[in-house]
Parts: structure tokens; sequence; C-alpha cells
């Protein structure tokens, strides 16, 4: 049964090249919001994976299905953070909710991947070094996501 409510279940993906430079969209609906790809599950029963390849290739045009060259650079990072959910975008879900759970993955691209975005979701994109990324993002979990990629690329995690 479909209520029309979100899901308070989403990921955030972290898409970056070889270098750790990390591609940020800009938010149609918020100034000087920017982000890393995020989204809800479509339904219940979907994984976490199939949400991220879904939402990746809705905001930026960018293919990581398990049937493209880019699929082994989407790694589950096996974390997950539970956040408030902003009052501003709370009536979108249930009434009753309040809080989200957000999986991480990080998606490792080639320099120069063409990025296309949705314009009913996102108005600009650009390419930053990780530190600089952490400091651009509008969320303190985008943020802090973008300052792990280091050590979630060291810990072989993104191999």
């Amino acid at each position: 049964m479909h209520t029309g409510f979100k899901i308070p279940e989403s990921v955030l993906v972290v898409i970056h090249t070889p270098a750790l430079e990390v591609l940020l969209i800009k938010r149609a609906d918020a100034p000087d919001f920017w982000q890393s790809v995020t989204g809800s599950k479509d339904h219940p029963g979907e994984d976490f994976r199939e949400t991220a390849v879904r939402e990746v290739f809705e905001e930026t045009g960018i293919h990581c299905a398990s049937d493209t060259a880019l699929a082994t650079g989407l790694q589950d990072w096996q974390l997950e953070n539970v956040y408030e959910i902003y009052p501003g975008w709370r009536h979108r879900y249930a009434p009753e909710v309040v809080r989200n759970t957000e999986h991480l993955f990080g998606l490792r691209v080639p320099v120069g991947t063409p990025v296309v975005l949705n314009p009913r979701e996102h108005t600009d994109f650009r390419w930053l070094p990780w530190r600089e990324a952490a400091e651009a993002c509008y969320s303190p979990s985008n943020a802090e996501a973008c300052l792990m990629l280091p050590r979630m690329t060291e810990a072989g995690l993104m191999a």
C-alpha cells in the first residue's frame, strides 16, 4: 500500500574520483544547499544498493548498476546515520515520523565522468577536493561522510 509519504530510510552516495575529488550538487528547492546524492527508498522492500543505483542515475545521469562498468566502484560503507528530519521537510513524511536512517555508500568514478542533472532536483554541480567538499556541504552527516572518504579508501573498502 502506497501512502504518498516518503519512507524514512535513505541513502547518501559520495561520488568521487580516484584523487578524492567529490561531486556536489546544488538543490533546486534550497538556495546554497550543496550535497552528495541522496534519496529515499521507493518502497520498504527496496534494497539500499538498489536505492543508491537509482538515485545516482536519477540525480546525475551516472549509471552504476550491476551490469555497468562503474558497478565495482559502488561500495557499501556499512554505516548508517540516524538524524532528525529538518522541520521544513517533515510534511513529506507520515505525521509521526521525525527521524530518518541514512545508509552510506561511496562511488568511485573516472575523472571527466559526465554529469547530467535532473533540473527539477538540482541546478548546478561542482567537483571539489574532499576537505573543501566537506566544508561546502549543508548537511552535517554529508560533511562527515566526505571527511571519512580517505579512511574508507585506505581501509580497502573502495578497492
